[in-house]
């Protein structure tokens, strides 16, 4: 019987292997057809991947998890976008971050990456064209929104093209034992994080903010009775010991990543629109701006204000909607607001899974 069953697992492998190879040349042959008829093709199309993604989840009967072939199945586009062209992204890093992580997630292994120092320059090597697309975190379920990532997106001509949500669990990382630790490194998000697990298991050790966790998980390898909150993936490049783990104090700690790049993703019919907006400083001028939306049945799943910096008390606001930039509904919106805001700048739309 067992006899029987591997002999089926093994012509399954190999069919499966055949038709992974033929997936494989049709995206050579689609290399060819797009260089024959455009002079700098976008290999890379996040409309036509999450069509893709959508068609491998309605024909999910189980048992493997949703999640589990999604995972799958971006692998498989990822090698075979290399045949293409491989794609180059910027992240924040060093090796090792979240960051890289939501890469990895989302453009898979054969992609190259290129980790930056700060988000800022993020930014700045997909404005430049230095690498393809850029990896930056947004927003956090428990922190709220990323300032620095903010305040980026009010001066840069880069788009959104896409969005990564990332579990993130954190760890207590450290070369030696628990109780000779006598500092931590971490990014000031990941403190905020575990705030009230720190404030009970360590509430006396000296916190400090570093860059980012990857660079908290390099000076933990490197300096004596210190320790790092960081990801499993900064314990295996650091080779540093696991001292406790899932230390986030919500459990369904999640943080939303942007895919940043130059180009319009088209409309798929499941998108989401992202804006910045500014208005007078006057009384009822929030209302107005959200009033519009209403009117036109439009779905808001994000509003966030930060300092425009072009003077006193002046705020712009980080909007969420659903549904396309060129969709009637928020076309009409748009043109509404006019009257009542100094600057609408459209960040991107992008398609959903």
């Amino acid at each position: 019987m067992l006899a029987n069953i591997r002999v089926r697992i093994d012509k399954l492998d190999t069919q499966i292997q055949e038709l992974i190879t033929q997936r494989a040349c049709l995206a050579t042959e689609v290399a060819q057809a797009k260089s024959a008829k455009e002079k700098n093709p976008n290999f890379y199309r996040p409309e036509r991947e999450a069509e893709v993604l959508r068609n491998v989840l309605a024909r999910n009967k189980g048992p493997l998890p949703d999640e589990t072939l999604l995972r799958i199945f971006r692998e498989i586009m990822s090698d075979c976008l290399a045949l293409q062209k491989p794609l180059n992204i910027a992240f924040l890093g060093p090796l090792g971050t979240y960051s890289q992580a939501a890469v990895l997630k989302h453009f898979g292994h054969a992609a190259q990456y290129s980790p930056v120092q700060t988000i800022n320059e993020v930014f700045r090597e997909v404005e430049v064209g230095s690498v393809n697309y850029g990896v930056v975190p947004m927003e956090n379920s428990t922190e709220g929104g990323v300032n620095q990532t903010l305040d980026c997106f009010i001066n840069t001509p880069v788009k959104i093209c896409g969005e990564i949500d990332l579990a993130i669990h954190h760890y207590l990382l450290s070369t030696g034992n628990r109780e000779k630790i006598k500092r931590i490194y971490a990014h000031q998000q990941s403190f905020a994080q575990c705030r009230s697990w720190l404030n009970n298991k360590f509430p006396t050790i000296e916190c400090i903010a570093v860059n980012s966790n990857a660079e908290a998980a390099r000076r933990a390898a490197n300096e004596s009775n210190t320790a790092a909150i960081a990801g499993e993936m900064a314990a295996d490049i650091y080779q540093l010991k696991i001292i406790a783990s899932r230390i986030e104090d919500d459990i369904n700690n999640t943080t939303r990543f942007a895919v940043l790049g130059q180009q319009e993703v088209p409309p798929t019919g499941h998108d989401k629109t992202s804006l910045l907006l500014s208005t007078p400083n006057k009384a009822g001028a929030l209302y107005l701006l959200l009033e519009d939306f209403a009117k036109n049945n439009v779905s808001m799943t994000r509003i966030e204000s930060r300092p425009s910096r072009q003077g006193i008390w002046e705020y712009v606001f980080f909007i969420d909607i659903e549904g396309h930039i060129k969709d009637a509904p928020i076309v009409k919106s748009l043109q509404a607001l006019e009257k009542h805001t100094s600057l609408i700048k459209h960040l991107g739309s992008y398609p959903l899974i």
